[in-house]
Formats: C-alpha cells, sequence, structure tokens
C-alpha cells in the first residue's frame, strides 16, 4: 500500500506538469486565431519536435485543426478551455493570489490571467479578454460606460465579443477624458467607439486635447456641446480603465521637465484618470482635463481596473490604494509582485 501511494505522489507533479502543457499550447492557439508550429514553439521555448507530438495529440482529439496556413482551435477546444478555467486557475495557483489580492484590498473581484503581458502578446491579449469578461458580466444593457485610452484598453475593445442574441442599444460608451494625442487606435475616443460598435451600443465622442491650459480649459468648460458630452460622462454607471507608471506618463505627456521633477518629488508611482497617486494612494497631482473628477469615479457604481505586467505592480497597488476599485483584471507577474513584495514584503503598510 505504500508503494502505490508513493507512486502516486511521484505521478502527481508529472500528470500537473502535462496537464499545464496542453492547456498552454491550446490556449496561446486560442489566442493567436492562426499561428505556425515553429512561430509557437520559439513563443512557448519548446523545441519543435516536442511541440509537434503536443498538437498531434491535440488535433486527433478533436481540439485544433491543422492547415498549411498554420494551427487553429476547434470548437470543441474552444469549449474545453472554457470549462477547464477554473480548474486551471487552481493548478497555477492563481486563485489563491486572487483571494489575497481581494481581501487585501476590499475588492469585489481579482482575476488574473496567466504569465507576463510585458514578455508575450499573447498574455496582453489575454488580459483584454479577461477585461472584456469582466465588463460584460456587470453590464445591464441600459447604462453610459466610460473608458480610458491605452494599449490594454484597445485588447479589450478587440475582444469585445457580447453573448448571440444579447443586445445592448440603449448603452453607452464614452470617453473618460481627452486625448493624449498619441497613436489613434489607443485613444479613448477610439476604444470608446470600438467598444460601442462590437455590442450595438451608441457611443459619443470628446474631441479635446487630454492636457489643457487654463484659459482653454475655461473657454470648453462653457461650451454646450462640450458641457452636454461631459455631463454625461460623468454620469457613467460603469469606468474602465487602465494604469501607468506614472514617470512614464508624465514623460508622454511631454511634461515640462520641471513638473516631471515635481510629481517625482510628491512620491507619484500611478496615473488614472489624470490624477497621480502614492503608494498610499493619495492624489498628489492632478492635470488640469475635462472629462471624469474623483468625485465621480467614488460614486461610480462599477470601476474595473485592467494591468498587466511586472513593472506596473507599484502603480496597480497605488490605484488600489486609492480604494474606489471595484474589479481588478491583471496578470500573474503582476500580481506575485504585489503579494510577495507590497503585501507580505517590506511595501506593506
Amino acid at each position: 500500500m505504500r508503494n502505490i501511494i508513493e507512486i502516486q505522489k511521484q505521478l502527481l507533479p508529472d500528470l500537473m506538469d502535462i496537464l499545464k502543457k496542453r492547456y498552454t499550447i491550446l490556449h496561446q492557439i486560442m489566442l493567436s486565431d492562426v499561428i505556425g508550429r515553429r512561430t509557437l514553439a520559439n513563443s512557448l521555448d519548446m523545441t519543435e519536435r516536442v511541440l509537434r507530438a503536443e498538437t498531434d495529440l491535440l488535433k486527433a482529439q478533436g481540439l485544433i485543426e491543422i492547415e498549411n496556413i498554420g494551427m487553429r482551435i476547434s470548437d470543441a477546444g474552444r469549449r474545453l478551455l472554457e470549462d477547464l478555467e477554473p480548474v486551471v486557475k487552481e493548478l497555477f495557483g492563481l486563485s489563491n493570489l486572487e483571494e489575497t489580492i481581494r481581501q487585501q484590498y476590499g475588492l469585489r473581484k481579482v482575476v488574473i490571467v496567466p504569465g507576463d503581458c510585458e514578455t508575450s502578446p499573447l498574455v496582453k491579449r489575454e488580459l483584454g479578454r479577461a477585461g472584456a469578461k469582466a465588463l460584460l458580466s456587470v453590464m445591464r444593457g441600459d447604462e453610459v460606460v466610460a473608458v480610458t485610452g491605452g494599449t490594454t484598453l484597445a485588447e479589450v475593445a478587440d475582444q469585445l465579443n457580447p453573448p448571440p442574441n444579447v443586445t445592448m442599444k440603449q448603452s453607452w460608451f464614452v470617453p473618460a477624458r481627452g486625448g493624449l494625442g498619441e497613436s489613434l487606435e489607443i485613444q479613448a475616443n477610439t476604444i470608446a467607439s470600438g467598444m460601442a460598435k462590437r455590442v450595438g451600443a451608441g457611443y459619443r465622442l470628446l474631441h479635446v486635447p487630454d492636457l489643457l491650459g487654463k484659459e482653454a480649459y475655461e473657454s470648453l468648460v462653457h461650451d454646450p456641446n462640450i458641457q452636454d458630452i461631459v455631463d454625461m460622462i460623468r454620469q457613467a454607471r460603469i469606468v474602465v480603465h487602465g494604469v501607468g507608471d506614472a514617470m512614464e506618463m508624465a514623460r508622454r505627456r511631454k511634461l515640462e521637465p520641471s513638473m516631471v521633477e515635481e510629481i517625482r518629488r510628491e512620491g507619484a508611482l500611478a496615473e488614472s484618470f489624470g490624477y497621480y497617486f502614492n503608494e498610499d494612494g493619495v492624489v498628489v497631482h492632478k492635470m488640469l482635463t475635462l472629462g471624469l473628477r474623483l468625485e465621480d469615479i467614488m460614486r461610480t457604481e462599477t470601476v474595473i481596473g485592467i494591468a498587466g505586467g511586472k513593472s506596473k505592480a507599484r502603480a496597480i497597488h497605488a490605484v488600489l490604494r486609492f480604494g474606489q476599485e471595484d474589479i481588478l483584471v491583471t496578470d500573474e507577474a503582476a500580481a506575485q509582485e504585489i503579494v510577495n513584495e507590497l503585501i507580505n514584503g517590506s511595501g506593506n503598510k
């Protein structure tokens, strides 16, 4: 009997590793739409020979389809991934991470995807998919949803696929604030309109710069057309936003070096909604911008933060300490750093 138990103990880790490997392969194929074997092998740091054996097995089970242009997931494979998601979270240890972060910051829900979006575009896509799923789970179909810009929110827009026969014609998507002057694809206006089109909702746009001088601000704030859309933004029931590193966002806004240094001295770690937060979640600097204000965010029914990457951990922590988040969608790298360094480590307060 003892021998059987010992054999089981030896076999269990091997079986878990096999399950992890096959899930990861199938999941990466799903995120890629269509992918070649060599490309997939490189992204997974696996030899083509080993990958071929695994994908041949997945094909024999009807989970993937292999064509001349590459591999794609089958309907059966997609259903299997959905069914396995709760099991995989336990397998990768993500459930414990989610609960630890949820309790520490008093959140309604935490969703963690495997990997590090800073090192893998596919993880960034999965982060977008998880963010889209979180958003759809709280939409009623008759609300205003305010969204910020950025590459992560652009991924959310791309992955926003409502269930069949679900209509959201009574909902509206709006940008949370003006544009940052970057690539059109990642501006809040573009993301808001893209999300609306994906779910069949309406949208309104705010055609003003994110950063305004005092005179420009005073002029625009009294414009009836601008005020109409700003009023709508401030009535948002749901806010979906990314989290930026404070210094990076200051540089992207092309702030004067003296202003960047002032923000640094104030201890800013994170930027969201045009506000800069320190480690304790206190606002230490704000930009003169049209759109959402802190008081609007505080009375919003559901605030969803979506951000990942190990380097973003401190910024995410700072925004969570602000205390207005309801749902956090992040990746394993950021979550591990938050738990190890900021909750269990010296960064805990």
